[in-house]
């Protein structure tokens, strides 16, 4: 177990973000260490989850999650070591998962934290990634609204993601049709090869709507949507009839000041297509029913996963815009301290 130093570190945000966010946009405050009261646990920690969704709190728009005020902590889900708990559930040197803030320390209520093994076969940072919150996502959004079924052609946006690289397996253990899209020929390599899907289309590609019909010559029925723009208009022109639209995000308008109009949805109704947005918060009691079910397959290799780790509490900005940007490969982490000895 880690002694407990002093002082912790948080970045807190100074000024809302115009664009993209920015290491000016947040302060480095340092404080006296907090000492867990009862049923509280001081965790120390180790990796920061880096999402998409973040780039939402940082504004004082409505939205579905309340904004962080300024001054205020920045929120992100992290995997840490126990150092001190005022909980019996919880002892000095047990791993969690579930502590929030981009912090050295974190102070938070037992209840919000999963503990979670050490395993040789499943590295810390899955928990924050397939095994956690962008996994539990792609699980829901197939289980609930996907639904893909054997012969279907399931398209999947952003799919070198952490939450698109899951909803395709998925979807292939479900017997479909698997097409990606991604940014770039080496993550649509990496799509096909490591992740399994059937075929991956760029989508920085100058003829990206001949390139998916080329690769969906009948349709599509399921879409996993993570981006929006101008790869939702392609993609919405090419759903058949009972298709399913799956809305978990639209990353490619995150970071604009004003959201663009919308398409004509009037083929909606002739097509009857469902589409669905998707907050996985709605369903807390997916989360344990993923990790149970995917765990073996991280383990034996059968579900994959990639990782991108940046160093240090101070890089947390500069990782978020990379996501926002898709600059990122695969799940985006940020390492605050080292793993546990």
């Amino acid at each position: 177990m880690s002694d407990i130093p002093e002082t912790r570190r948080s970045l807190v945000l100074r000024r809302r973000p115009s664009g993209e966010p920015r290491r000016e946009d947040f302060s480095l405050v340092e404080e006296p260490m907090p000492a867990p009261g009862e049923g509280e646990v001081l965790t120390r920690t180790i990796l920061l989850s880096i999402d998409p969704y973040m780039r939402g709190r940082l504004s004082d728009r409505p939205s579905y999650a309340p904004s962080i005020a300024l001054g205020e902590v920045m929120t992100g889900e992290s995997v840490g070591e126990v150092l001190a708990s005022g909980d019996p559930a919880f002892s000095p040197g047990d791993l969690v998962v579930g502590a929030r803030g981009w912090q050295t320390h974190t102070l938070s209520p037992a209840g919000v934290l999963t503990p979670v093994a050490r395993e040789k076969d499943i590295p810390l940072g899955a928990w924050l990634g397939v095994l956690g919150m962008p996994g539990t996502t792609a699980y829901s959004g197939m289980k609930d609204i996907g639904q893909p079924k054997a012969g279907e052609t399931v398209v999947v946006s952003a799919a070198s993601g952490p939450v698109g690289a899951v909803a395709g397996q998925l979807a292939r253990r479900a017997g479909a049709r698997v097409v990606g899209i991604a940014g770039g020929p080496e993550k649509c390599v990496w799509v096909q090869e490591k992740f399994g899907f059937d075929d991956c289309v760029d989508h920085h590609a100058a003829n990206l709507a001949d390139s998916l019909a080329l690769a969906c010559p009948n349709g599509i029925d399921v879409y996993f949507e993570n981006v929006g723009g101008v790869v939702q208009e392609i993609v919405f022109r090419m759903l058949n009839v009972h298709a399913r639209v799956v809305m978990c995000g639209m990353v490619a308008q995150y970071n604009e000041a004003t959201f663009p109009r919308g398409p004509n949805l009037g083929f909606v109704v002739g097509r009857r297509v469902r589409i669905e947005g998707l907050l996985v918060g709605d369903h807390p009691e997916r989360f344990a029913e993923w990790r149970a079910l995917a765990a073996p397959w991280v383990r034996d290799g059968s579900l994959r996963f990639r990782q991108t780790v940046m160093d240090g509490l101070d890089a947390a900005p500069e990782a978020l815009r990379l996501v926002l940007r898709g600059g990122n490969f695969g799940k985006m982490l940020v390492r605050v301290g080292p793993d546990p000895a």
